[in-house]
């Protein structure tokens, strides 16, 4: 249960980031910062949606268009958008083709390496700390 929580925790943080990154590239991609509140929600639907449409998607591509499996990541991510800006809550606009065509493509991708390299290295400095200790009291018995 605490590994699923914090993999959830993982993935929130790599969408805020993914979607952070896409407001500081794109002029067409913003973060309403005055609506905070309605920013984390953003988040956290996003981080909902993206997680349940992408094997939905995937299954529909596989089934139907093979050709598209690819782009699975990047179409879930961007019906996620949709979602998110269309949802009253404000926090997203996205107000232009290249906002949402490179918008897309930056949370996407930003997403994809933080729920990679993020755990890669909380988990490295867990397994550090828990290693380090033993190996200090090895060393300390062969001495």
């Amino acid at each position: 249960m605490l590994t699923l929580l914090y993999r959830g925790l993982m993935y929130l943080v790599s969408a805020g980031l993914g979607l952070v990154a896409a407001d500081l590239l794109l002029d067409g991609f913003q973060i309403q910062w005055d609506q905070w509140w309605g920013f984390v929600v953003c988040i956290v639907v996003f981080a909902v949606l993206q997680s349940v449409l992408s094997p939905w998607v995937s299954r529909l591509a596989d089934r139907y268009a093979p050709v598209l499996m690819g782009g699975i990541g990047i179409f879930s991510t961007l019906i996620a958008l949709m979602v998110v800006v269309l949802l009253p809550i404000g926090g997203l606009r996205i107000t232009d083709l290249t906002g949402w065509l490179l918008g897309s493509v930056i949370v996407w991708l930003i997403t994809a390496l933080g729920s990679v390299l993020l755990p890669l290295i909380f988990l490295r400095r867990r397994v550090e700390a828990r290693g380090g200790g033993r190996a200090r009291r090895h060393d300390r018995q062969i001495e």
